[in-house]
């Protein structure tokens, strides 16, 4: 006898407890065949596409299983445009899975149509803008965000409010000469990044083992000469160890963005390829480990869109322009 979408969900909902994914995704899939409106059934889809957690560790999805769970989700918030967890999901996708920018930025922009007041959204559309390169646009952005009409935040949203206002500040400045601009071959960064092609990003960690902590522990060396005679003192001396090191490595982010501003500007140009599905960045520097290194780091679903965009070859307007929200 046939079962109807109820018993289904039901059955589905059963054998994800109890442990059986693949089951459960072909029940939700049932379901939403029968019943397409089920926003819950589309919300088991799109999370039974992703890979489980494995030993304790999230497995990262390929192209298809994130492209899969992305057109559930975008089914989930259609029906169900309060599921906040959805567009949550949905987001993380769009930019760090696929590497979808453009669409990113409306996706947030429809979840602001429905949540006016709510900063997630902003916070997401900024970053975005600042990754490529459009500070003007973020301007109007950052004042809505911090202003008195939107929702009372938490700290850690507070946490993610001030570190993107930052974030935008240190960029504007870097690129305060020129904003590179990938989509023009003879963008004069490009000659930049092709002088340091075989130059690796220098990472935060390397920079915080040769140039903060050699600070910082001249300012802890000071700190135990002037407290360290007494069990106040060593507490004194490692809140100033603290603090310094957390001063130094905000005071000198700027300087590790100067010495890395070649794998910036190459990292922003794979961001202009993953939006438009169209390639920009000249073969001499894809062949080169500076992208190698870059690509390497990348999630697997990216890796594979990249692939796919380059063996297209099809080749990015120099006119092309962000559509802003």
């Amino acid at each position: 006898m046939a079962k109807n979408a109820g018993t289904l969900w039901l059955d589905a909902i059963e054998a994800e407890e109890s442990g059986d994914r693949d089951r459960a995704l072909e029940l939700s899939r049932d379901v939403v065949h029968i019943d397409p409106t089920h926003s819950d059934a589309w919300m088991m889809v799109a999370r039974m596409e992703l890979p489980p957690v494995s030993r304790g560790k999230q497995e990262m999805p390929d192209l298809k299983q994130a492209s899969k769970s992305m057109s559930a989700l975008m089914k989930v918030t259609e029906l169900d445009p309060d599921n906040r967890r959805a567009w949550d999901l949905g987001g993380t996708l769009m930019v760090d899975h696929l590497g979808m920018l453009q669409d990113a930025l409306g996706w947030w922009e429809r979840r602001r149509d429905v949540e006016p007041t709510e900063t997630t959204p902003l916070i997401e559309q900024i970053a975005i803008l600042t990754r490529m390169g459009y500070y003007e646009g973020c301007a109007d952005l950052l004042e809505e965000l911090f202003s008195p009409e939107m929702d009372a935040v938490d700290g850690g949203n507070r946490v993610r409010m001030e570190r993107v206002s930052q974030t935008v500040a240190r960029a504007t400045k870097l690129e305060s000469d020129e904003i590179f601009k990938p989509q023009q071959p003879k963008h004069p960064r490009w000659s930049k990044v092709e002088m340091l092609k075989d130059k690796k990003p220098v990472s935060e960690t390397l920079w915080l083992f040769l140039f903060v902590a050699p600070f910082s522990f001249f300012i802890g060396v000071i700190g135990m000469m002037a407290f360290g005679n007494s069990t106040w003192g060593f507490a004194i001396v490692f809140l100033i160890l603290l603090s310094s090191i957390i001063l130094i490595s905000r005071l000198t982010m700027g300087m590790l963005q100067r010495v890395n501003r070649h794998a910036l500007d190459l990292e922003r140009a794979i961001d202009f390829e993953t939006s438009t599905g169209k390639v920009c960045i000249p073969p001499v520097i894809r062949s080169s480990k500076l992208y190698s290194s870059l690509i390497q780091n990348k999630m697997p679903a990216i890796q594979e869109r990249v692939a796919l965009i380059v063996e297209s070859g099809e080749k990015m307007p120099s006119k092309w322009e962000l559509e802003l929200p």
